[in-house]
């Protein structure tokens, strides 16, 4: 299995995401994935920087991890053919290391460009026409596209990367795996369904594809402020997707998270030192048919003694 680390735009600032890029992949770990964020679920995280131009730089500072969007919604506050000009810029300076992870987006980043916030049905509507137009660019040559909320006027890529860019679509159940896993190249998904696996393979009809989890974890050598940390930063994970995706801001976050206590954070987090913990949760996802799980390590002052954790200790245990 392939263990990735999770470049958290929400908790730390562009020069230090940089620094933590190249901290990664000397720790050895194999890939790492960027959130793509206008705004942090809460206030406590502090952060929001362009992720685009964090992975420029990151496309420079590190030599050999595979990078990628964790994920990207191409569907309002980017347009979809803005966002295949940025994905083969980044392929091409990562000298083809880069893959672009798709979603259908949240209210928390999308709102900001004041058109409001579509329902799921509609969201997944425009998420499917930016994958056909996102591929159309990666085809190269001009490209026209008239469809029932975009429109593209003989747009081309004019620096397309040797490698054509993968494509990695999140999925949350069975509408969304059937709706796009014939379309993309991988899978990203949150929690460990095998039945999300599954259904995947058997709707592509070939052979399998990278199916990429993303962990949170809160390590500390003091496992009551790793709990303390992860619930003042990470509550906002219990809502799940369906609720996140709905709320406007930080300040819906807090409150629809305010009677989250520091022991339910702890029932779905592993905090404290140990690394049985970490190894169990990115087993379940072995389990359930996953290839790829990128670790969050929450905290944005705490990445340089995780990432000398997981050169040391984590990394070895998850190999063996």
């Amino acid at each position: 299995m392939r263990i990735g680390y999770t470049l958290m735009t929400e908790q730390t600032g562009p020069n230090e995401l940089v620094r933590f890029a190249a901290g990664a992949e000397a720790a050895g770990f194999d890939f790492e994935v960027m959130s793509d964020h206008y705004s942090p679920w809460l206030a406590e995280q502090g952060h929001a920087p362009y992720a685009w131009s964090v992975l420029g730089a990151v496309t420079q500072s590190t030599e050999r991890v595979e990078l990628m969007t964790y994920v990207t919604c191409p569907i309002m506050r980017y347009h979809p053919a803005v966002v295949a000009q940025k994905a083969a810029t980044v392929q091409a300076l990562s000298a083809g290391r880069f893959t672009l992870g798709l979603g259908a987006g949240e209210n928390l980043n999308e709102h900001v460009v004041g058109r409001g916030w579509p329902p799921a049905n509609v969201r997944h509507d425009m998420l499917a026409e930016a994958v056909q137009i996102i591929g159309g660019l990666f085809d190269g040559g001009h490209f026209d596209y008239e469809g029932k909320h975009f429109r593209v006027d003989s747009a081309k890529l004019w620096d397309l990367p040797e490698k054509r860019t993968p494509v990695a679509i999140a999925v949350s159940g069975s509408q969304s795996v059937r709706r796009f896993a014939p379309v993309a190249d991988a899978m990203i998904a949150v929690e460990p369904k095998v039945e999300l696996s599954r259904e995947w393979d058997a709707t592509r009809l070939g052979p399998p594809t990278r199916k990429i989890a993303q962990l949170p974890i809160s390590w500390g050598p003091d496992r009551e402020a790793a709990v303390k940390r992860a619930h003042e930063q990470f509550r906002w994970f219990a809502g799940g997707w369906k609720v996140n995706a709905e709320l406007p801001g930080p300040a819906g976050f807090a409150g629809a998270t305010q009677f989250i206590r520091e022991e339910d954070v702890a029932g779905s987090i592993a905090c404290g030192p140990d690394v049985e913990p970490i190894v169990e949760g990115v087993r379940e996802f072995e389990k359930a048919g996953f290839t790829d799980v990128a670790l969050v390590q929450i905290g944005g002052d705490q990445q340089e003694g995780f990432l000398d954790f997981a050169e040391k200790e984590l990394l070895p245990a998850l190999r063996g």
